[in-house]
This record gives C-alpha cells, structure tokens and sequence, in this order.
C-alpha cells in the first residue's frame, strides 16, 4: 500500500475524502490478498455488509478493526500501518458542518464533505438556482417556503450552512462549477420580485469568474434531457471515484459504477448542448433582471 501524502499537499484533507481513500486501499488489499469480505468481516468480528461500507467510506473507522484488518492482508511495513492508523485518526474528526448535524440528514452529511473535496462540480437544476448559487435572502425565501425575512433560529442555521458551503468557490484552489439551469427557475420569484432581481443580479456576477460556467435551458427544449436534479462530482485525488448524486423526498443515491456515470455524463453533455451558451444566458439574465 503506497502512502498517500497528508495534508500540506494537495490531497483533499477533508474527512468525507479521507474515509473514501482509506476505504478504496483497504478494498485494494483485500483483493489483492484473495480474501473475500466475509471472512475479512469475520477477522474483525463485524458483518459482510460492514466491511462494504467501510470500503466506500460510507462509515466511521475503527483503529483496532483496521489494523486488525492489514495484518491479515499481509502489510507489515511500519510507514503504511502508521500512515493507515493516522487516517482513521483524521478521517474520524468532525467536518465543519457538525454543528449543524441535526438539521442535515444523514444521506446529504456526506454530499457536504464530497462536495468540499471536489474539483469540478456539474450540477442541474429545474426547480431552484443551485445552492452553491443561490444569495443569502433567496435561500432564506427557499427554505422558509417564502419568506425572505424569516428570523426562525432553524431557517436561520439552515442558511448559515448554504452560505458556509459557497465559501469553496471563494478558496485559493476552488473547483470548477458548471450550472445548467432550466429557464423556470428564473420565473419563480420566491420571497417576491425583489429578491429574485438580486438573486439574478448575484448570478451575472458569478457568470464572470474564471471557474464558474452557467447556462439557461430555454423552455422549447426544458425536459428532453433530463426530467430531475442532479450533481455530478469529479476529485482531482485518484483514490476518489466519481459520483453522480441524485436527490428524492426521503433520501438520495450516490452513483458510482461507471455504466450510471456514463448516462448522467451523456445527459449533462445534452443539457449543455440544448441550454443557451453562457454569453446567451449572460443575455437572458439582464433582460429577465429588467423585466422584474
């Protein structure tokens, strides 16, 4: 197992992304060993379906079960266990977004840190701008179903945490953001005229930095591509796979094998075809801002 650099580099040093790695080596081992995940879950006193989700860094780790773990996958070198053991350390501390763990739901927890660790995000929405997007007072209107000056202490965290996230666009290495946005969004004035005007001006503003790309899908071509939301996530780290994540009412899936990959991939590829390129949409949007 090679060491992966740890942070000072240019690894991502999130937690989300440092369970996903140790996950990814821990999977690598045990292939490579010939050991099945039963027996494997059987060396460290836990369920089959345990040992699938530690490989996904879907859940916490456990010092004692990893290094239980790489003795029995045959890794003795004292520099790959110490660096094994310093990421179940650092992969176990709280993100910052822990304050808010009981307003995020579990599934969206590691949406969060994925998205943190990403350096290109594709993302589709119909029914409201993006959340990385969206300005303090429209996310107010969105998640108090529409009023913009709510001053509920659950609203109010809920868009302290919007606005925490869109601090990665403002970072020394921020990701590159592609929005592609149904041309309804932009007719849906939530918390009345004004805020929408200031939401659309915010957007002209995003339109013009170097790793931000936006596009409006005119409404004659709204719905053949793609009829929901989705995020497509691509991580400059080798040991990260790509995801595409796909919400519902109750939950959300996280996408990996690359046949589903590749379906989202081509439907954001005829989404960007079918919208209005961004100095089109750069159009729409001052004359949408005009009209309210």
């Amino acid at each position: 197992m090679a060491p992966i650099d740890l942070p000072g580099s240019e690894q991502p040093t999130g937690p989300t992304a440092r369970r996903m790695i140790l996950g990814t080596q821990l999977r690598r081992l045990r292939e490579k060993a010939g050991i099945t995940r039963a027996k494997a879950a059987w060396e460290i006193r836990a369920s089959e379906s345990k040992i699938s989700r530690m490989e996904l860094g879907r859940v916490g780790f456990k010092e004692r079960d990893v290094t239980d773990l790489l003795t029995m996958y045959g890794v003795h070198d004292p520099t790959e266990r110490e660096w094994a053991v310093k990421m179940v350390k650092e992969s176990n501390q709280p993100g910052w977004w822990h304050p808010y763990n009981d307003l995020v739901p579990s599934w969206f927890d590691n949406y969060i840190g994925l998205e943190e660790a990403a350096s290109r995000i594709r993302t589709y929405e119909l029914m409201f701008v993006p959340g990385l997007l969206q300005t303090e007072r429209y996310a107010r209107a969105v998640i108090s179903h529409g009023d913009p000056d709510s001053r509920d202490e659950g609203v109010e965290r809920k868009v302290g945490l919007r606005m925490r996230r869109q601090k990665l666009l403002n970072g020394p290495k921020p990701p590159r953001l592609w929005a592609v946005i149904d041309e309804a969004v932009l007719e849906r004035p939530f918390g009345g005229a004004g805020v929408l005007k200031e939401q659309i001006s915010h957007l002209l503003e995003l339109i013009e930095m170097p790793h931000i790309t936006i596009q409006v899908i005119p409404f004659d071509m709204s719905g053949f591509a793609a009829e929901s939301a989705f995020s497509l996530l691509q991580f400059a780290e080798p040991d990260l796979p790509n995801i595409a994540y796909v919400e519902h009412l109750n939950g959300a899936q996280y996408l990996e094998k690359p046949e589903d990959l590749e379906v989202y991939g081509r439907a954001f590829d005829r989404l960007a075809v079918d919208a209005e390129t961004p100095d089109r949409t750069r159009q729409m949007l001052v004359k949408k801002r005009e009209e309210l």
